[in-house]
């Protein structure tokens, strides 16, 4: 081991070479304890400053440089930054403050394409837009040769990440990440440690199961029109009011709004291939639940809630999948009449907008070496997992989520983002007291 001090600047470059594993660095590399040279600050700037991109800058801004900031909406993005300045006891919080005095400074664009075109000083960018534009900015952000820290979901689709993929093993000097603070807990630690240590013994099956989107957002609930109501329509039991009509009724129901003062919706949409017009039901947070501009509840919370049994079973690709839902929320398409007298599209149809209110998966794994094949399951919008026998009448489900393993010799069962991790029966706890700590 050398004592050759580093840079913070010489840091970041070279644990592109090495992994992000290891960018938890002692306090000397950074200058000493309560000193760190401005040659070794970083300059980041934040895309989506509204939700998670605001509490990354929190943390940021304690030590780092904020200089730059892109955002649709300023207003919302100022007033996320003003609940920061107090804590729940209402006293002052001193990195919120700080973070208003480096917001305040830094530069602000509309258009984060202008923002990394004007500002040469940008070391490295956080991304924590709406799902559809995390590629979007990333790439143009790596093909400047920009660190960049993405939060969860890393992608819209599949072949979005392969192409991030493929930027950064070309350019490897660039450090990437994906933003998943579950991932980093204790909670995770432990799981992974008990799980490797086979105090469950081999794990077959795995139970997944979050609330959202319910209480959070809205799904399976049509896009809105603004358009008058439809007439009701004949029914041949008696009752006009079908599905397909209260949907419509609905549509129409949630009205047409004006664009709000200092909203950019057409940079908002972004690279989304239609016509997509403002409504309040899609900004701000809505936005998870529509096909246009998110991945509904198993994209969101299951970056969180599988990465754990994924991470600590070894798991790999499925051989398998199998997915039911409830109704997806729709548009309708009119006839066209050009079309061929019996089509589809001669007839009208409906087009998904929303995702499901709920979802039921089953993902079959193969075997991995000595441990057996695994069926994981996952159940959203209010589905609960079935119950073990093994769980004591008193352990409740929790309502907002968590993961149950079921092993030949007990259970582990954890909360979201791999939180309260426990073991049943309880007796397994004397042995998982045992493990040795093997994950930093």
């Amino acid at each position: 081991m050398t004592d050759k001090k580093v840079t913070r600047r010489e840091f970041v470059a070279d644990t592109g070479k090495i992994g992000l594993g290891v960018m938890i660095v002692p306090r000397h590399v950074l200058g000493g304890v309560g000193f760190q040279a401005p040659s070794d600050t970083i300059n980041f700037a934040v895309v989506g400053f509204g939700g998670m991109g605001s509490e990354n800058a929190l943390e940021l801004a304690k030590t780092e440089n904020l200089v730059a900031f892109a955002d649709v909406d300023f207003g919302y993005s100022t007033s996320k930054v003003a609940e920061k300045l107090k804590g729940d006891d209402k006293k002052d919080r001193p990195e919120g403050i700080t973070l208003k005095q480096k917001f305040d400074k830094a530069a602000r664009y509309s258009d984060f394409r202008e923002m990394l075109d004007k500002q040469k000083d940008i070391d490295g960018v956080v991304i924590a837009t709406p799902d559809h534009l995390h590629a979007v900015v990333a790439k143009s952000a790596m093909q400047l040769g920009k660190h960049v820290y993405v939060q969860k979901p890393l992608t819209y689709s599949v072949h979005e990440a392969r192409v991030l993929r493929d930027l950064a093993l070309a350019n490897p000097k660039i450090v990437t990440q994906m933003g998943n603070q579950g991932h980093s807990s204790d909670g995770a630690r432990l799981i992974n440690e008990w799980i490797q240590a086979g105090i469950i013994g081999p794990v077959r099956d795995v139970h997944v199961w979050t609330n959202r989107p319910v209480v959070y957002w809205p799904q399976g609930v049509p896009r809105p029109t603004g358009s008058p109501p439809p007439a009701a329509p004949p029914s041949p039991f008696g009752n006009p009011f079908s599905f397909r009509y209260v949907n419509q009724l609905l549509a129409s129901a949630l009205g047409s709004y004006p664009v709000p003062p200092g909203l950019h919706w057409d940079l908002y949409v972004g690279p989304v291939a239609e016509d997509m017009p403002y409504h309040p039901i899609y900004h701000p947070f809505n936005w998870r639940g529509w096909l246009n501009f998110g991945v509904g509840a198993l994209g969101d919370m299951g970056a969180h809630l599988i990465d754990h049994p994924f991470w600590a079973l070894g798991l790999t690709h499925p051989t398998s999948i199998e997915a039911t839902s409830t109704q997806w929320g729709t548009m309708p398409i009119p006839p066209d009449p050009r079309a061929a007298v019996g089509t589809r599209e001669a007839r009208g149809s409906n087009k998904p907008v929303s995702y499901p209110v709920a979802t039921a998966v089953h993902y079959q794994f193969p075997a991995r070496g000595a441990q057996p094949p695994v069926k994981l399951s996952w159940y959203d919008g209010g589905l609960y997992p079935p119950r073990p026998d093994l769980l004591p009448d008193d352990v409740t489900l929790k309502s907002e989520g968590g993961v149950i393993f079921i092993g030949e010799k007990g259970i582990l069962m954890n909360d979201t983002y791999g939180s309260h991790p426990r073991l049943f029966p309880e007796s397994l706890t004397e042995d998982a007291a045992l493990v040795p700590k093997t994950y930093a």
